[in-house]
Parts: C-alpha cells; structure tokens; sequence
C-alpha cells in the first residue's frame, strides 16, 4: 500500500507545498509573498489535498528558522487538515530541505538580525542542535575555514562569494521524513509544533493605567 505525505513550508517567502506518494511527487506548488502566505496557501493547498485523496498518511510542517508568522499559518493549516483527516503531523527543520542539489552533510549561515549571524549544521538529513549566533567578523572566518555553505535568506549573508543561496522544498521535507522509522515519526508527532526560534521571544511589560513613565 502507498504511503502518501502532505509537505508543507512558509518559513521563508517562497512557499512551498507537495505531496508524496512513496517516491514519486504527485503534486508540488511554490508561490511568493513578501509579507504573508495565507492569502496564496489555501488553493494550492485545497489541489494538494486533492492529489493525496483518501490514502493521506501524514503531514510535515517546515518549522524554519525563518518567518516565525508564516510558520504558525503552516502550523494551523497543518493542524486543521491533520485533525479532520485524523493523520499524525510532525515538524521537520526547513534547513534541512534545500531546493538545490546539495551534498547529505553541509552547513548553513542566515541572518540572526541586530548585526548578528546564526551558523548551524546539517548532516544527513538532520539538523544538529547546537546553533551558535555570531558577529559579522566571527560569521567571516567561519565560513573560510570549512563547506560546504548554503543560506536559506533571500540574499547572500554579508556577501560571501563562497556560500550558495537555497529555499526550502516541501518535497524534500516529506522525503526526509519518510525515511524516519514508524517509531522515530510517532515519537515526533508526540511533540507540540512550534516555530523554531534563534533567541528567546522580546516580550514588553504593559504600563498600569494612569502610571506615567520613569525619565
């Protein structure tokens, strides 16, 4: 019996959306928005469920690093269909799916904001947990000494000739997943989907009403 995923990814600008037939893609769709997917996500979406009719297995959710609002709109679809479909969902790192051929194991550099730059590493298919964030000096020398290098940002982090621009596919997400062991994915969709954050949320204290701000 063919085992049939759901993928999907909004983590960056280019979304992204496919399904999966054990190895063969039945349906993939890709749209760009600059500020958010879910005017554009619904209709490809509704095809990709077409494509996938009844045999629907499971859904994968690209849970970035990236836009943490287009990963919550992926997560709440994904939440939806996954409950009236009564299949497992289950969130996968989007560095981890470039839509380029790439080598099993390379590393990755995106911009962590503030003059600031996160480093991380994938080795076949999985995103290893130590992520550091680095000044732009630091992020320099670090992308000379080793590769390959490959950046999930719409440009080049500080203009590094020797690091190659990707974007995530949904395609490769549901792929990688499909490897996993029935264990190892039941262990996964055990786990709550959440964005995947570099830095702690900045959350501000409201003022009491009336009470005036300190100079």
């Amino acid at each position: 019996m063919k085992q049939t995923f759901l993928a999907l990814d909004l983590s960056t600008p280019h979304g992204s959306i496919a399904v999966l037939k054990d190895d063969a893609v039945v349906f993939e769709a890709a749209f760009q928005s600059e500020r958010s997917h879910n005017a554009q996500v619904f209709a490809p979406l509704r095809d990709a469920l077409a494509a996938a009719g009844d045999g629907l297995r499971g859904i994968v959710i690209g849970t970035g690093p990236g836009s943490y609002t287009g990963v919550r709109i992926a997560i709440a679809a994904a939440q939806g269909i996954a409950l009236s479909r009564g299949v497992w969902c289950v969130g996968w790192s989007s560095l981890t799916a470039p839509h380029i051929d790439a080598p099993a194991s390379y590393r990755v550099i995106g911009d962590a904001r503030r003059q600031s730059f996160y480093l991380a590493q994938v080795e076949n298919g999985r995103l290893l947990p130590h992520i550091e964030t680095v000044d732009a000096d630091t992020a320099r020398a670090r992308v000379a000494e080793s590769g390959p290098w490959l950046s999930f940002d719409a440009k080049t982090p500080l203009d590094l000739e020797n690091v190659r621009l990707a974007r995530p596919s949904a395609a490769q997400l549901a792929r990688l997943v499909q490897r996993r062991t029935a264990e190892e994915i039941a262990s996964l969709a055990a786990q709550p989907l959440t964005p995947h954050y570099l830095a702690e949320a900045f959350i501000t204290t409201a003022r009491k009403p009336g009470k005036a701000p300190a100079l």
